[in-house]
């Protein structure tokens, strides 16, 4: 992992956390294509590190606050995880102060979409909850420039892709980065409607 091209309080905090000891192939190679802000798919076995690399790549793209509506959506498959994921981001985002909120199924919606709207950076959601929210204009989508997809496989299987083609399609010049641990027959679809010249990492 090259860290001399990192903003100085992520290297602090990776340092901190030890993850520049042991980099991982997925990092390595990952980062710097999320920061060169190409679409991406990151295939990569469980327990590879891909969720962290996709945690650094989005806050070396985003580097501070700005404004009140997300800038970031990162989909994961669960509520569990969507907490996992958030508080690793704060703790790898940590002396930024970049702004981060979990919406995930069945939480009180109206709450969400209120706390959505008082302003954040980076928005974790389940997909169910994800277009619950879309579906009553919970999510201020004008600023939205990067979209994570993890465990994209799950993401597909339950049929919550068509939300996310209704989101891109609505919105002009966003990132797209899909994690995953094999690919997916489905990807190809994705790939040809909505992706930009997307690059494959892969990594057994």
């Amino acid at each position: 992992m090259k860290l001399k091209k990192l903003i100085p309080e992520l290297v602090s905090n990776i340092i901190n956390l030890g993850l520049d000891k042991e980099p991982r192939e997925i990092q390595s190679l990952a980062i710097p294509k999320i920061k060169s802000g190409a679409d991406l798919f990151l295939i990569a076995p469980e327990k590879s590190g891909k969720t962290t690399a996709l945690l650094i790549g989005l806050i070396q793209q985003l580097k501070e606050p700005f404004e009140e509506a997300p800038r970031a959506i990162v989909i994961v498959s669960s509520k569990e995880k969507a907490f996992e994921a958030e508080e690793q981001f704060q703790k790898l985002a940590k002396g930024l102060e970049l702004r981060s909120f979990v919406a995930f199924d069945h939480g009180l919606l109206q709450y969400q979409k209120d706390e959505i709207y008082d302003g954040l950076d980076v928005l974790f959601v389940t997909t169910k909850r994800l277009q619950e929210l879309v579906n009553i204009n919970g999510i201020p989508l004008t600023k939205v420039k990067l979209i994570m997809v993890d465990d994209a496989i799950d993401f597909f299987k339950n049929s919550s892709h068509s939300i996310l083609y209704r989101i891109v399609d609505g919105i002009k010049n966003t990132q797209l980065v899909v994690s995953s641990d094999s690919w997916y027959f489905k990807f190809d679809d994705m790939e040809e409607r909505i992706m930009k010249n997307p690059m494959l990492i892969e990594v057994e």
